[in-house]
Formats: structure tokens, sequence, C-alpha cells
């Protein structure tokens, strides 16, 4: 999930994914669908509100000068409060809204609450779906059905010190192995800087070694998940991660606790000379005193010339089970998730289209978000979506993994396997 621009995203933001526990919900589709009158949306408030809101009030406008006798009350709810706002929505329908907001690694567990609508005829009957990003619509897939659009990503990729790497000798990383040797070798030549930041709370900065190395965090079984954390190849991809996590690289004193804004805080502070970021967080990079002495590739794959598989963060746009204004509710979702309100947001608030096509006009005309679309075009993955891994999330069965390696209570064999033990226990995997 990327929630939006919320304080944690502008204050360096981003994608901190929280979890939420699955709401209950004694919610019912509605039998009716009027096609006049006033639908209620949910957007998520940000820091720097007045951007959004004046694309938003602009999208207001279309709809309602082509919708006759139909009117749209928007509402910004905080997203620290959104799992109360939701579950409170959910259980009273006289309360929710038609459309909302909403982080995409919260769906499965909303949509097992029963509290959204089912949209895949919606979507097939819009003519501009078919230049949605797959990999970025599948995030809304629960079963076959489609419970929401997908209104902007987020991706991470390297971000490294040219001065640095400059001074040292060193190259721009072409793989993962690269990525290491040029961390430990730039920390050598600059002692008090990090070769990379990094942490064992950085999950998102994780997967895409894990991904590379051809592992997963789980695959489908039957009408669950079992975790695939205890494969070889996951274990090759967990090992590669925790290696950075060493006092010649990024000391286990300093970083196993980092999540991923702490990791990114360290390259603005000037403290790092690599990290794994978002492209959220380039606008605070990019006015930070490390403005003029930074660059951004895809974070490598194994091999030379390939990317390693981003965790496709985001949030989409969905209409309420209980709405009475379905067709209109879905009409409004398409409208400000369209191609035009999709460019428009990027202009205004930076927000990655989930388009194929407006993701290249866009990369074409903005240099700097280039590598964010080149690891969009290399292939996404995704956390399995099912409404358990919120619990696997609070938990925090994934990075407590690492957590357990860079600080040497456990090794890779260990910790993996009780990290796959426990998630299948959350799954109900046998």
């Amino acid at each position: 999930m990327k929630i939006a621009r919320s304080a944690a995203a502008f204050a360096l933001a981003a994608l901190a994914l929280t979890a939420c526990a699955p709401p209950t919900s004694n919610n019912a589709a509605s039998s009716s669908d009027d096609k006049s009158g006033t639908i209620r949306v949910w957007l998520f408030s940000e820091v720097n509100q007045d951007p959004k809101s004046a694309v938003v009030k602009a999208a207001v406008s279309d709809f309602e000068a082509s919708h006759s006798g139909a009117k749209v009350d928007v509402q910004y709810i905080p997203v620290d409060s959104r799992a109360e706002r939701f579950k409170a929505a959910f259980n009273d329908p006289s309360s929710a809204p038609d459309v909302a907001e909403f982080g995409n690694t919260d769906l499965a567990s909303y949509v097992a609450s029963g509290g959204l609508s089912d949209m895949t005829a919606d979507i097939k009957g819009w003519d501009e779906s078919k230049d949605l990003d797959s990999k970025i619509l599948a995030t809304t897939d629960i079963g076959g059905k489609n419970y929401g659009v997908p209104w902007f990503v987020g991706v991470r990729a390297l971000y490294y010190r040219t001065d640095l790497l400059k001074a040292a000798g060193l190259e721009v990383p072409k793989t993962l192995a690269d990525v290491e040797t040029v961390a430990r070798a730039v920390r050598a030549a600059n002692p008090d800087t990090l070769g990379i930041s990094v942490g064992g709370a950085a999950q998102f900065s994780a997967m895409p070694y894990l991904w590379a190395n051809g592992g997963s965090i789980a695959t489908k079984k039957g009408d669950t998940f079992a975790s695939g954390l205890d494969s070889p190849e996951s274990k090759d991809g967990i090992s590669a991660y925790a290696r950075l996590l060493r006092d010649d690289i990024c000391p286990p004193q300093t970083c196993a606790e980092f999540g991923g804004n702490a990791s990114v805080q360290q390259f603005i502070a000037g403290k790092s000379a690599m990290t794994i970021g978002g492209d959220f967080n380039y606008k605070a990079v990019a006015a930070s005193a490390v403005k003029d002495k930074f660059a951004v590739v895809p974070v490598p794959g194994k091999t030379a010339g390939s990317i390693a598989p981003a965790f496709a963060g985001g949030n989409n746009l969905g209409v309420f089970n209980s709405s009475k204004h379905h067709t209109l509710a879905a009409d409004f979702v398409k409208l400000l998730a369209s191609k035009k309100y999709q460019q428009k947001m990027f202009d205004s608030m930076g927000n990655l289209p989930t388009f194929s096509d407006v993701q290249k006009t866009v990369a074409d005309s903005n240099p700097q978000v280039a590598p964010f679309i080149k690891t969009l075009a290399a292939g996404t993955n995704f956390v399995p979506v099912t409404e358990t891994w919120s619990t696997i999330d609070a938990q925090g069965i994934f990075t407590g993994m690492y957590q357990k390696i860079v600080t040497g209570k456990a090794d890779v064999n260990t910790a993996s396997a009780d990290a796959a033990k426990a998630m299948n226990k959350v799954f109900g995997s046998k």
C-alpha cells in the first residue's frame, strides 16, 4: 500500500505500509442503483492538500456537468484513522461513502469483510482499462474479480551519491552483487558513511532481493497460501540482503531497526552513499543537502542489464458494497482514475500513473521518474492477496526474520524456517 502523501510520505516518505486488522462487517450489497442524488467520496488527506484538492475539484465539476441531477460530496479523512473509519462504515451503511480511496494492501481484508463492490464489469466496459498496467490491475483481483481501480502506484529504486562513488573510483552497480561490493568499498573509503542505508524493518527494500533470486513470500495453495521463505531460492535472496547489514556496510547496531523511512533519512542527511527509496522520496532528496550530488537507477537484478522486481505499492479507488448509487459511483471512479486525471495527479502531486501509455508520457517529459517507470516496465510483484496478510504484517513475521539474522539471534536456515512456519499458521496452511 502506498498511503498517498501522508505526513510520513512528505516527511520522508512513504510507503510505510501499516497493517490493518481485517474489519468485521454486517455490510450487505444495496439493491438500489439510483441514477441521481449525491454520492459521498472519501479520499485521504495530505500534508500538502491544496494540489490534490484542486485536481479533485476539477473532476467533480466535470462529473456533475456530465451527470444531470448528480452531486459529489468529497470528504478528506486522515490516513492514520482509516482502519476505524472503514470498519465503522462497513458495519453502518448509513455512515458509509459511495466511493473511497484505499491502499492496495488493505484491499483483501476489506473484500473479506464484504465492504467493497465488485467492479469487474465496470472495468471491462471502460475503454481506457485496456491500457492499465496488468501487474498493477492484478493487485485489485480477488478470486478473479476486481474490487477497485488502481489510482496511482509507487515503486523503489536505487539512490546513490555521485560524488562519493566518483571519489572512490567506483562505478554505478549493475548487479545486486555489485551493490554489496560498492557499498563495502565506499564505506571503507568513508568510514563515517554507511555504504548503503537499509534496515531490518525495511521490508520493501528486502523484497527485490528475494524476488530477484527466484524466491517468493508465498504461493497460492488451493484456497490459501503457503510460505515460500524457506525455499533455496528465497534463502539466497534473504542472505544477499542480510549481508548488507554488516559492520563494513550498514552496522546491525545502527541499521537493524531501520524501516524504509529511516533508511532514506540517512541518505537525505548525507550519512549514506546509497539507499533504496521510492519515487515518492524524490522531492525530499532533491530538496536536501545532497540535492546536487545524487542520481537514481533501477535496483539491478542478479545479472547485468536486469532489474530486480519491485513491490508495487499504491492506492486504489473503489465503490462500497452498500452504495445505493453504484453506477454513478463507478462512473466517478473511472473519471478520477482516468488518464486525464492521472496525468493531472502526476503534475500536481507526483503520483505515478497506472496506465502504461501515461507512464511513458510522464517518463519522456520528466527524466527524474524514468528509473521508476523502467522498474514498473520490468515487472513488479506484490504481497499475497489475502486478508491474512494484514495479520502477518502486524506480527512482523517477515521483518522479524531479517532482524533475527542480522543481530545474530538465528542463522538464515533457522530464521526462514521459523518465519515460514509462523506465516503458514496464519495462512492456515498444513
